[in-house]
């Protein structure tokens, strides 16, 4: 992939890095994106060599949500988003690496979503998340499934019910953020756990990550967002 194309995939000796290259809008989501973000992650799934991936954001912030403006602009329009992203999200939900969030700045909305699904979440010191769905009366499913999957409903009405910026250090008070380092040193030390998880066998690390996941879904992990969304609520 070129400098600018809207993901950057870098590949190492036993890891990857993706990282969205869209820093004009701080890293929004639009079709293209999550076209490309979906191809990416089931690429790299076919990869057993690759133990972990590395997800962060250009010019130091995580994302900043989808690009509404653009999304609705777009001729596939929103229901053309949705099966995008959820291809996305179902490729990560069945994802048998390791997935290290590195995150700058800010996650919010959906970019909060792609910031749960990671295994591990290193953030900055001045890093927040933000589940802001419910002040405009919409739905947060993604989030909440994400949430429901690893952290249990209070903490999911923590974060979606309130709408609040979350700091870091209310998001490693919560166990959400793995650890809370210097705003500099997060994308160094999310490649550096990388790096760690890649020197272990490929086969353990796709076995614990499909016995984790199991374990907390029980469920095919393609119905964990149909069983955590609300039918009768419409939502993006």
């Amino acid at each position: 992939m070129t400098r600018d194309t809207p993901i950057l995939l870098d590949r190492h000796d036993g890891w990857a890095k993706i990282t969205l290259n869209r820093p004009e809008t701080r890293n929004a989501i639009d079709m293209a994106t999550a076209e490309t973000l979906g191809e990416a992650i089931e690429s790299l799934e076919r990869e057993p060599a690759l133990r972990a991936v590395v997800l962060r954001g250009a010019n130091g912030a995580f994302c900043s949500g989808l690009d509404l403006k653009a999304l609705q602009a777009h001729p596939d329009g929103m229901s053309g988003f949705a099966a995008r992203w959820d291809r996305v999200h179902g490729g990560l939900m069945r994802s048998r690496k390791a997935w290290i969030v590195a995150l700058e700045r800010h996650a919010v909305n959906g970019g909060a979503a792609l910031a749960l699904a990671g295994d591990l979440l290193v953030c900055g010191a001045q890093a927040f998340l933000q589940i802001a769905e419910v002040r405009i009366g919409m739905n947060a499913p993604r989030n909440i499934a994400w949430l429901a999957l690893r952290h249990g409903e209070a903490v999911a009405a923590r974060l979606c019910l309130l709408g609040e910026r979350v700091p870091a250090s209310e998001l490693l008070r919560l166990g959400i953020a793995t650890e809370v380092i210097a705003d500099a040193d997060v994308v160094a030390r999310a490649q550096a756990l990388a790096a760690t998880i890649a020197g272990f066998p490929a086969d353990a690390v796709a076995t614990i990550k499909g016995s984790l996941r199991a374990a907390s879904t029980r469920l095919p992990p393609a119905d964990w967002f149909d069983a955590c969304a609300d039918k009768e609520i419409r939502h993006g």
